[in-house]
């Protein structure tokens, strides 16, 4: 796949990035090279039976998950006293209309 200044522009505008255009040829440069480093995945050959690479441990331990909650300074009650049906109940501003 060949990678050129179109290119650069159209994902810039997909991406929603400004570009200028003076930066474009060696953007274009750049994702041709990184586009020719992967193609040379193609030609790699996996075998049979061959054991994966694996960078870092193959499980960790996970941390216990501790719920500590945080204290109120005011009642349900004091921060929204009309509270029907488990439900607070948020006043109606004045001068907005029903809907």
């Amino acid at each position: 796949m060949k990678i050129g200044e179109d290119e650069v522009r159209h994902v810039a505008k997909l991406a929603e990035l400004a570009v200028a255009d003076s930066d474009v040829p060696l953007l274009a440069k750049q994702l041709a090279g990184i586009v020719e480093f992967v193609a040379q995945l193609d030609g790699v050959t996996l075998t049979a039976g061959g054991t994966p690479v694996v960078l870092g441990p193959a499980q960790l331990p996970l941390r216990e998950d501790v719920v500590s909650p945080i204290p109120l300074t005011r009642t349900p009650a004091q921060m929204a006293p009309a509270f029907q049906a488990g439900f607070f109940v948020v006043p109606k501003l004045d001068g907005l209309s029903e809907q």
